[in-house]
């Protein structure tokens, strides 16, 4: 019985194992989403990572009943969720091509609407020439715009799916050019198109700047968790920590730990600017 119990127990380990090391593979990004109700902590998480943190969660179980380390019923799933994020690249890259395919499209659609067409006729002969980066969004667009959506509406989901400063900029003037209908939303279009190259030049030089911070941040990450497991393995080092309450210091210890980790990459990243277009609110006149 005692042998059919350590077989299950190293099977249940390997199997647990080897979902950890998928979860910790890179997960590809995820196209931007549009803005809403944000989902629950658990279901934002990709459903590989959820996977080998419950793969770690049994892993632990397993390996406190049989060692009373007790407190690898904790660390490990944390480690599982938590290290890919604080060994992940900045999203910095992505928000910046986007950003270039905005300026891109706007001077495009510019160009269209010189030409004398229509509004709603200019934004669907746009989709033709649309940069890769924002292709999702005005192919979604142009299917609101032929399933006869309000204009308006259509720019305000519009901006929504696009979830970025620059791009409200854009559609507040596409928004004010559909309520006046005026023939001055070209020369606004070129003007916004000449800004947002700029931005995007800036933001450039900003995240160039702040890459070496975050490389900083990972090697730390990366040094430190290979020191604490050497440290673990040796078996001195842990050893005034297996009584419970020691148990509970070295939780809290790393605890604190993976905080400074986390204040570290937070100080090296950027909030992106504030969203002052939504489905939900005016665009002043």
């Amino acid at each position: 019985m005692n042998g059919l119990l350590a077989a299950l127990s190293g099977a249940l380990v390997v199997a647990g194992l080897l979902g950890i090391v998928a979860g910790l593979r890179p997960v590809p990004e995820r196209p931007p989403r549009s803005v809403g109700p944000r989902p629950a902590w658990w279901a934002s998480i990709p459903p590989r990572r959820r996977w080998a943190a419950v793969a770690a969660l049994a892993v632990g179980i397993v390996a406190g009943a049989f060692t009373g380390w007790l407190v690898l019923i904790v660390v490990l799933p944390a480690v599982v969720l938590g290290l890919p994020i604080l060994l992940s690249t900045s999203t910095e890259a992505g928000r910046i091509a986007r950003l270039d395919g905005i300026a891109e499209w706007t001077r495009n659609l510019s160009g269209v609407l010189i030409a004398g067409q229509g509004l709603e006729q200019a934004l669907m002969a746009s989709l033709r020439s649309t940069p890769e980066a924002i292709r999702p969004q005005v192919s979604t667009l142009v299917a609101r715009l032929k399933a006869r959506w309000p204009t308006e509406a259509a720019l305000r989901s519009f901006a929504d799916d696009l979830d970025d400063a620059t791009g409200d900029l854009v559609a507040a003037a596409l928004i004010l050019g559909s309520r006046k209908r005026g023939p001055g939303l070209a020369a606004v279009l070129t003007g916004l198109a000449e800004s947002t190259a700029d931005d995007v030049r800036a933001r450039r030089q900003i995240e160039a700047d702040r890459a070496k911070p975050r490389a900083t941040a990972r090697w730390v990450t990366i040094l430190a968790a290979g020191a604490l497991t050497v440290l673990a393995l040796s078996g001195q080092f842990l050893a005034p920590y297996a009584t419970p309450l020691g148990q509970v210091v070295l939780l809290v210890l790393l605890g604190c730990f993976a905080a400074c980790l986390v204040w570290m990459r937070k100080m090296a990243a950027s909030p992106p600017p504030a969203r002052y277009v939504t489905s939900r609110q005016e665009v002043t006149q």
